[in-house]
């Protein structure tokens, strides 16, 4: 998802920004559990630099690992899967590795130049247009299946359920991506010399996709990990390992099992991560530190219980909105019954999302320069 297809050639960015943003999704996490990583965060634009900097850092051991592991996956799979006609040993292996996480590194820079200087999020930008770099070898490879021996009628109505299932998902994601539950808000009026503050009416907005696609990136790596430890041990001269290896690997290749799992672990951790970016405590706090109040509820234990009862009604439409996503490829290829259409609901979600957040900064960037005609 992350390669745009540059893992079909070997490419020295295979890993697209993959590892850039775990190490971003463990830093956000460490940021709520270790007490110097929450002050930086709170210090505002000088306290971010340095948790970029430290994701940076992250990002280097994460990617060679990660490198490692992909050029073995190749090796094992060999040439007849796609993989490589040739084993890497030595300081060839060691030079693989180190192009392969300068490839990320000069990924994780252009995007964090776009970002700088462009328009919409660096990183978002390049997972997207990676995704879409490789929609053209999937309808090219869709289409040759379609008319492989002649035109096969049962195949091109699958590529029309295909099409009809894609624009239901690019609707269905736009709608809930833009979705969200506005709490009202009120300020107290507070006298200051001669002149009155506060006193208007607010909300706070609380969406309904709070996580985005971060739980389902936490959900894949825990289920990609046991079979590709499996995959390492299958040949192995342990009779009872190898067994066991290959007992994993069919388990988790079960299309059922695996669907199901996925499902609900992304359930969980929509559920996991809301509570770690939408805290409600926090949330509470700063709303009586500024005057406010929701109307009708007391201020403290009151406001964040209140918040906890919405933000869990909320999370429960998102977390099986994303569950939905995570297991589209499999629905969509059981109805069609057409392998080579991988383009999967967290794919689309992507896209979808990163066309409407640079839609909204060009809207807003298109506004500053009309206030300052005046």
């Amino acid at each position: 998802m992350f390669s745009g297809g540059t893992m079909s050639n070997f490419s020295i960015i295979l890993m697209g920004v993959g590892p850039y943003i775990t190490a971003s999704i463990i830093i956000q996490l460490l940021g709520h559990v270790i007490p110097a990583l929450e002050n930086l965060a709170k210090e505002g634009e000088s306290g971010q630099r340095k948790l970029n900097q430290y994701t940076r850092y992250l990002t280097v051991p994460l990617a060679a690992i990660q490198a490692y592991a992909m050029i073995k996956v190749l090796e094992r799979a060999g040439a007849s899967q796609g993989g490589l006609s040739f084993s890497i040993t030595g300081m060839d292996l060691l030079v693989a590795v180190i192009v392969v996480t300068g490839g990320t590194m000069l990924l994780m820079w252009l995007g964090e130049l776009i970002s700088e200087n462009g328009i919409g999020n660096g990183v978002s930008l390049i997972i997207a247009i990676g995704i879409i770099a490789g929609m053209p070898e999937m309808a090219r490879n869709t289409l040759a299946l379609i008319y492989q021996g002649g035109l096969d009628t049962s195949r091109l109505i699958g590529l029309i359920a295909f099409i009809i299932i894609a624009v239901l998902a690019v609707a269905f994601i736009v709608l809930i991506n833009e979705g969200q539950r506005n709490i009202p808000v009120s300020y107290a009026k507070r006298v200051r010399g001669m002149r009155m503050y506060g006193g208007a009416d607010s909300h706070l907005p609380l969406r309904v996709n709070q996580a985005g696609v971060i739980p389902i990136i936490f959900a894949l790596a825990i289920l990609v990990f046991p079979a590709t430890i499996a995959r390492f041990f299958e040949g192995s001269n342990i009779s009872w390992l190898a067994s066991v290896s290959s007992k994993v690997v069919l388990v988790f290749g079960n299309n059922i099992f695996y669907g199901t799992c996925y499902f609900f672990l992304v359930v969980a951790f929509t559920y996991f991560y809301t509570a770690v970016v939408f805290d409600p405590v926090r949330i509470a706090e700063n709303l009586q530190k500024q005057g406010g109040f929701v109307p009708g509820i007391r201020p403290g234990t009151q406001t964040i219980s209140y918040l906890k009862k919405i933000l869990n009604r909320v999370t429960l439409t998102g977390s099986i909105f994303l569950g939905i996503i995570a297991i589209l490829p499999f629905v969509v290829q059981a109805i069609t019954h057409i392998n080579t259409l991988v383009l999967g609901g967290t794919g689309i979600l992507i896209i979808v999302s990163v066309i409407l957040e640079t839609q909204r900064q060009l809207n807003a960037m298109l506004a500053t320069r009309s206030y300052d005609n005046f």
